[in-house]
């Protein structure tokens, strides 16, 4: 076949596995037993040299993939080849990916271990996993050209982009020779940009491959999909059932948790060297992206007369053909700037890239002028996905993400509310207001995030197509799946965050765990179980004994109920007793309450389950409290009074993650638990410090109902009776933000309730009707 020019012939990796150690056993002279050995020796590296090499372990009948473009067959298409049938638009990662191919056996890697680390250091990780673990392989099937049979036309051509991700996948850890091993299947068919193929004959020659079976567990690749006039936001080829590794997805064509959504990849951005030292930024906004619609770029050309030092606005010069315009819009930028001059630089080298401003036609290289820009804008063009999203981030601009449906690189693992400003398309005359309304402190925590993700996902094609396969692996291995700490968070990072790193919102079918705390009152304590369990989320109730002197009830003397009921006795009485992570608690969700709160509802504590499911890295729950400033004192003051604000939900009657359970018991600051059990009192106080420490929000009240029979209640029989208590508690305050170092409460007017609770509506009608009131 012919090649194209670009391409030479690539040498294939040498499979001779180079002895580490040799023995040399010396034998007296004259004996011939040295000489037979060294020739068996010599025979049997022949044998591994002219057999094609070592083989590796499981692989006895399968062959390694040869990356030589010198001599590749030629596949003859004709009219009556099979046709793959049409994309399945519907399918989903249950009913057209076949799982059971999936975990028969870990691939190892090219040459053990160091494969593997040096495809974790080419992916910007440190992980690198140990050779005989649950992971993906991956067949890719041997270079063919298909052509067709009448007229000779390829079906495509092999790109130097393509080539690049198929010897990426080979000398991964993922890659596997044996195609009976394998979970998932690549086609070595360039199908990266839709404008360079025969999509009909791309279809044909994905039917005719041995292991197609309708498309079942395959990779397509492609960066650029659909062609003039339509520009569809997926590759118009016949796929099935294959999963579409691509760019520019919207939320239409993007099939969640089944395809895989790549950055437009911008291969000039591999060699363009970065000016240094790098230029100030001293504009707030540049816009220098040339295939957006005219509407588009007649609103932004008014924002520049409007706000001429703060925006640039980036054209095409002068001197650019209609013809060259007309072809970079066909491609759609891949390997280049649609529609710019370029230039050789003095003394030759790389092409330089040169857009001139609006209205004054001044001249600036690009992409380095996106460097002097603290935002730029990425806005729907003709094609949807840009490469300007990828060389913003690469130059540390803030992208300004204007296309109201795109789907975004890794959007399932990365977080881009912490790269990004989406913006609506509608809202484009607000975009100036909108990004001065950015704080510093943020511009800072975004760019210092886009140079982290930058490097470790984006900045090489090989890194792109390795973070894809370790998506692949997370979704079918979903139990050793990485955390989004893991995806999102540097190594150095210290940032405020959710570390609970659960979904949007926490599963529902699990339930919550009771903890009471009880010390011996009997008669209580045996009606908030009753109570307790008629509430449909619970799952479980622990009474905690925490009366050293007095033997707990026998079980037999607790009420009969339907949920299951456990009794724990402390060693010691301490407060700090209601938190610890103890092994009975099988749920996310601990429900801690004293044993004298008995005039919850139902409803009431259901609900309260509810909100805590949507926010599960707070603390949720009925009594809250504040604290304020004293001017008078210069110190804070806790304070108890009926009032709108709080900053402070109390664990008498509130739900939390068992994760704070760990932190209190393991990870609480300077000696705050001590003094907690030694003064037995302010565990609350302590609980709500940690927890908005970490997230930096405030905890969530639950339903209206303010008078409890808790801590600051009177009553001769509790601990709050005594009148030092409200100011012994304010002490807490002070010693404990002594302690962090800040004030870490967070104090909001927010109260969860339930919808239509104070409505006339019919009962049947309302989900929570038993709601307390004040």
């Amino acid at each position: 076949m012919t090649l194209p020019l670009k391409f030479g012939p690539v040498k294939s990796p040498s499979l001779v596995a180079t002895p580490k150690k040799v023995l040399l056993v010396v034998l007296p002279p004259g004996g011939a037993r040295y000489v037979v050995a060294t020739g068996v020796t010599l025979l049997l590296l022949a044998t591994v040299w002219f057999g094609g090499g070592l083989r590796r372990p499981g692989e006895t009948s399968a062959e390694w993939l040869t990356l030589d473009l010198a001599d590749i067959p030629q596949v003859v298409l004709d009219k009556e080849s099979e046709l793959a049938r049409a994309r399945n638009r519907n399918c989903s990662y249950w009913d057209c990916f076949n799982v059971y191919r999936c975990g028969q056996r870990a691939p190892a890697a090219m040459d053990g271990a160091a494969a593997a680390a040096a495809a974790a250091a080419a992916a910007g990780t440190d992980d690198v996993d140990e050779l005989d673990v649950e992971r993906i392989s991956i067949y890719v099937y041997p270079m063919k050209e298909y052509v067709d049979g009448d007229s000779k036309r390829a079906a495509g051509q092999l790109s130097r982009e393509f080539y690049r991700i198929v010897q990426t996948i080979v000398r991964s850890p993922y890659y596997t020779a044996n195609p009976n091993e394998a979970c998932l299947f690549l086609p070595t068919i360039d199908t990266l940009n839709q404008n360079r193929i025969d999509t009909t004959l791309v279809g044909k020659a994905l039917a005719s491959l041995p292991y197609w079976e309708n498309g079942e567990n395959h990779l397509i690749f492609n960066f650029i999909p659909g062609t003039k006039p339509d520009y569809s936001t997926v590759l118009d080829v016949n796929t099935d059932r294959a999963i579409i590794v691509g760019a520019g997805f919207d939320s239409w064509t993007f099939r969640t948790d089944f395809d895989v959504s790549l950055p437009v990849y911008s291969a000039s951005l591999e060699e363009y060297r970065w000016p240094e030292p790098a230029a100030p930024r001293t504009v707030l906004l540049v816009a220098a992206q040339l295939n957006m619609y005219p509407r588009q770029f007649r609103i932004l050309q008014e924002l520049t007369y409007d706000y001429p030092s703060e925006m640039l606005l980036l054209q095409r010069c002068p001197t650019t053909t209609a013809k060259i315009d007309e072809i970079q819009l066909e491609v759609g930028g891949l390997g280049g700037a649609e529609g710019s001059r370029r230039t050789a630089p003095p003394g030759g080298g790389a092409q330089q890239d040169v857009r001139c401003n609006f209205p004054h036609g001044n001249e600036y290289e690009y992409p380095a002028v996106l460097a002097t820009s603290t935002f730029c804008l990425v806005a729907r063009g003709v094609r949807l996905g840009q490469p300007t999203l990828l060389e913003a981030m690469a130059a540390g601009c803030i992208p300004v993400v204007m296309a109201d449906n795109y789907v975004l690189p890794f959007g399932d693992m990365l977080d881009w509310e912490l790269l990004a400003i989406r913006l609506y398309e509608a809202n484009l005359h607000t975009i100036v207001p909108v990004l001065r309304a950015v704080s510093g402190e943020r511009i800072a925590e975004m760019q210092a995030q886009i140079r982290y993700v930058y490097q470790r996902y984006f900045a090489t094609l090989e890194r792109i197509v390795l973070t894809a396969l370790e998506q692949l692996n997370d979704r079918i291995f979903p139990h050793r799946s990485r955390s989004y700490l893991h995806w999102n968070v540097g190594p150095v990072a210290r940032v405020t965050q959710n570390p609970l790193f659960l979904p949007l919102i926490a599963p529902k079918a699990q339930g919550f765990t009771a903890v009471i705390l009880t010390y011996d009152r009997l008669e209580s304590l045996y009606i908030l179980i009753q109570k307790l369990a008629t509430v449909p989320s619970l799952q479980k109730i622990l009474v905690v004994w925490n009366n050293q002197r007095k033997a707990p009830p026998h079980p037999s003397l607790f009420p009969k109920i339907g949920k299951p009921l456990k009794i724990i006795q402390t060693a010691a009485n301490r407060l700090s007793n209601r938190f610890y992570p103890y092994e009975e608690i099988e749920t996310e969700a601990i429900l801690t309450i004293d044993d004298d709160i008995v005039m919850l509802t139902a409803d009431e504590l259901d609900f309260g389950y509810e909100v805590w499911r949507e926010y599960p890295d707070r603390i949720v729950g009925f009594p809250s409290r504040t604290h304020v400033w004293d001017n008078a004192t210069g110190r804070w003051r806790y304070e108890s009074e009926w009032t709108n604000q709080i900053s402070m939900v109390l664990t008498g009657a509130a739900f939390h993650h068992k994760y704070w359970s760990y932190l209190y018991t393991h990870a609480m600051p300077g000696n705050i638990k001590e003094w907690v059990d030694e003064h037995m009192n302010c565990e609350d106080i302590a609980m709500n410090f940690l927890v908005s420490n970490v997230t930096n929000k405030p905890p969530i009240k639950v339903a209206p109902r303010k008078k409890f029979k808790c801590p600051e209640c009177t009553n001769n029989e509790m601990l709050s009776a005594d009148l030092n208590h409200m100011t012994e508690r304010s002490a807490c305050i002070n010693r404990f933000a002594e302690i962090y170092g800040t004030m870490p409460l967070r104090t909001v007017e927010f109260r969860a309730d339930p919808v239509l609770f104070k409505d006339n509506f019919p009962e049947k009608l309302k989900r929570f009707n038993d709601i307390g009131s004040l």
